[in-house]
């Protein structure tokens, strides 16, 4: 993948499938529109960020080892194989990514490029840029998405994730708290529901937000 341009795969009608995310530098990112059906088309705007030598090695979402060194990045929602083509909105920079991970995991993102995406931006000194996202084709299966879920919170200590869940649990019944490894040291992350559609998750975070004083954020659960 370095050094090359990925294949564009299974385009549907663009006048049938784009949707547009317009974030405002001064007011929070408007909340999602959704489409039923795979996401050729799909255009969003926001902060990108990207990751390297401390997850180098790692597994990804989809079992691969992440490759800091490959055009790689990880979003919260898209399907795992989509490929898609990112542009700074600093330098006008373009590179085309397949999306093998799950993230950010930090509000006000909305996607995790690989070393080398970053470096192909120019934006590795920055470590953030505002980013569009095209989504041009895929390469994996569609029928393997997993449930959506919400996540509200991300501990160092066990005892304060289990606290959040039990009030989270007043409000949807269920829930798990899922432990990583990061470079820091381990996080215990508080994550709500099984939902089937994105309306349904982002109506379940914006209750959850409203009722228990979080910030949340929408992801699909792959395993």
């Amino acid at each position: 993948m370095p050094g090359g341009r990925l294949p564009a795969l299974g385009f549907f009608p663009a006048s049938l499938l784009i949707i547009s995310f317009v974030v405002g530098c001064s007011s929070p990112a408007p909340k999602p529109v959704y489409f039923p059906g795979y996401p050729v088309g799909y255009i969003e705007r926001g902060m990108a960020s990207w990751y390297g030598p401390g997850f180098h090695g790692n597994k990804t979402a989809n079992g691969e080892r992440y490759d800091m060194h490959k055009l790689t990045a990880a979003h919260r929602t898209l399907p795992l194989g989509s490929i898609a083509v990112v542009r700074s909105a600093t330098t006008g920079k373009e590179v085309t990514v397949r999306i093998n991970d799950r993230g950010p995991f930090a509000k006000g993102r909305v996607l995790d490029l690989s070393y080398a995406g970053a470096q192909t931006l120019g934006m590795v000194g920055h470590g953030t840029d505002q980013i569009e996202l095209r989504v041009i084709g895929f390469q994996g299966r569609t029928a393997a998405m997993g449930f959506l879920r919400v996540q509200i919170g991300s501990f160092a200590e066990h005892q304060n994730a289990a606290t959040l869940l039990q009030r989270a649990q007043r409000i949807y019944t269920g829930g798990r708290i899922q432990a990583v490894d990061l470079p820091d040291g381990r996080r215990y992350r508080v994550q709500v529901g099984e939902f089937k559609t994105e309306g349904q998750a982002e109506s379940a975070a914006t209750r959850l937000e409203a009722d228990l004083a979080v910030q949340s954020f929408v992801f699909r659960d792959d395993s």
